[in-house]
């Protein structure tokens, strides 16, 4: 059947990815995104890129992670937080991955903290999947970290998935708005990049040892990618 023209304007808005460093990407994500024959429209508003007022230009919205905490007190975390009430309110697909996740939280009334014994995750962990989250989260176990802070469930959101460190991994709110602790988007090069800028971390209460990433990024990576590719079925509708 021919698809209506707002069937077809739909279908070719682009994807909205909010970034936070000037040499950011979205990396496997914008990839697997890429490949399903989605644009994508790149904003930073770190470095004074505006977020639009409205979502009927975009089919969906993702906010990356960054080394910057949802509790500074930064003029573009604020507006960040603010404008995630754009998607949440219009009900448009929006995802939150790390930071994203714990900017989605703030926007929601949530805390955003730091564990009192100051422990982090910083490598691969296992989650495990709530009831509500077993079909979505049955897999992958294993997830590569890289927060020293988590988010509580917000009032309305649904716990997904959960780990012993950071008891909220993954939250779903409403029907399509998901945020997330861990970072599906790493590719080789990220992880890389991550372990040379940002070793100081890696001596961190709970992190693991760079060897340790690279070791277990043979052994749970092609799960993650798997599950990757499912999520982006579920959220964007495109099964079949």
């Amino acid at each position: 059947m021919p698809r209506s023209d707002a069937e077809t304007f739909r279908d070719s808005r682009p994807i909205l990815i909010v970034l936070h460093q000037e040499r950011s990407t979205p990396g496997r994500v914008g990839q697997a995104l890429r490949a399903r024959g989605h644009r994508l429209d790149i904003r930073r508003p770190a470095l004074g890129d505006l977020l639009p007022e409205t979502m009927e230009e975009h089919r969906a919205a993702i906010v990356f992670g960054g080394p910057m905490s949802a509790n500074d007190d930064l003029d573009y975390i604020r507006t960040e937080i603010d404008w995630i009430g754009v998607p949440l309110k219009e009900e448009a697909p929006f995802w939150g991955i790390c930071l994203g996740g714990q900017l989605m939280a703030k926007q929601l009334g949530a805390r955003v903290y730091g564990r009192e014994d100051d422990k982090v995750e910083i490598g691969y962990y296992p989650i495990h999947p709530t009831d509500e989250g077993s079909d979505l989260f049955a897999d992958p176990t294993y997830v590569y970290q890289w927060h020293r802070e988590g988010f509580e469930l917000p009032s309305g959101a649904v716990r997904l998935a959960e780990s012993e460190a950071y008891p909220v991994q993954a939250m779903r709110y409403g029907t399509n708005a998901y945020g997330i602790q861990f970072h599906p988007e790493l590719t080789a090069l990220m992880m890389n990049i991550w372990l040379t800028r940002g070793r100081e971390r890696l001596e961190l209460p709970g992190a693991q040892p760079a060897p340790d990433h690279r070791r277990d990024r043979q052994q749970y990576d092609g799960e993650l990618r798997a599950w990757l590719e499912r999520f982006l079925d579920h959220w964007l509708g495109e099964v079949g």
